[in-house]
């Protein structure tokens, strides 16, 4: 699951298991020399090189400068348990752009699998209630919509959450044809005049609806919303209004289940409010 924390701060098998482990982190400099003269082959002669901290997804993370401008850089080792999300990324990027930056190349090489992609000098958004950025967000969750989900290999939403449910027949309430980013972080959005959504890597074939039902939680736990604020957001995404309310109420309790087992993994403040966040919504919607 592609994680980094809330904004206050090899493919998986059929049955999804929710996992965070962060990454080791790798200075650009640091990479072998093969790699470092992949990347100029394509870059050109690098003159600067600034680390990128946010997010728990990448070894390498880093935006290079050259004469002519500049490219940001993601990478994992080419052995690392994730690197399929690289080819992901690789793969969906034509059907996504330009709600995406574009990606410039792939290489992988010499142990490493490295993504270089047009930069975007933007803020990560944020999610406060009265922030300018949420009606954006919206905007671009709804374009998300409009796009149609490329015949490309995905996983399922139905088999993200089969584990997660009470009764299995309610996996039925995730399946869809809808392409899904799945992964709202607030460090996933860069801000400029519009959204840059960014990290493809866990995107999803879906119902139409999961997008905006994950966008709450996030609202709820980075933004420090209601889950009626929240939801009021997610009702500006017209697919939002498909879901069923058992099929929210089996999203949000199958989402206290994936975050009780993240957080009992790897505890800290930011697990912990995406845990709180999770069964406040499905509180809340019990309580309906």
């Amino acid at each position: 699951m592609g994680l980094s924390g809330p904004c206050h701060a090899g493919e998986p098998h059929p049955v999804w298991k929710a996992v965070i482990v962060a990454t080791q982190s790798v200075a650009f400099d640091d990479l072998p020399e093969p790699v470092l003269a992949a990347v100029e082959a394509e870059t050109g002669p690098i003159l600067k090189v600034e680390a990128v901290s946010a997010g728990l997804n990448s070894a390498l993370s880093a935006r290079v400068y050259t004469a002519t401008g500049s490219v940001f850089l993601k990478g994992l080792r080419s052995d690392h348990r994730w690197v399929w999300t690289q080819q992901r990324e690789a793969d969906i990027n034509p059907y996504v752009v330009p709600l995406a930056p574009r990606l410039l190349w792939h290489i992988d090489t010499d142990g490493w699998n490295i993504l270089g992609f047009e930069t975007v000098d933007g803020h990560h958004a944020d999610y406060g209630p009265c922030s300018p950025d949420l009606p954006k967000v919206a905007q671009a969750l709804q374009q998300l919509g409009d796009i149609p989900c490329p015949d490309i290999l995905l996983r399922r939403a139905e088999q993200r959450l089969a584990s997660y449910v009470d009764d299995p027949a309610a996996v039925a309430y995730f399946e869809g044809e809808s392409l899904l980013h799945t992964d709202l972080n607030c460090h996933n959005l860069l801000i400029t005049d519009r959204v840059h959504l960014v990290d493809w890597g866990w995107a999803t074939r879906g119902a139409a609806w999961l997008d905006a039902a994950y966008w709450v939680i996030w609202l709820i736990a980075a933004g420090n919303h209601g889950p009626e604020s929240a939801e009021a957001w997610a009702a500006r995404i017209p697919s939002w209004h498909i879901a069923s309310p058992p099929a929210l109420r089996a999203f949000a309790k199958a989402n206290t289940r994936i975050w009780d087992e993240i957080a009992g993994a790897d505890p800290d403040s930011w697990t912990g409010s995406m845990t709180a966040a999770a069964h406040t919504w499905s509180a809340h919607l019990d309580g309906k």
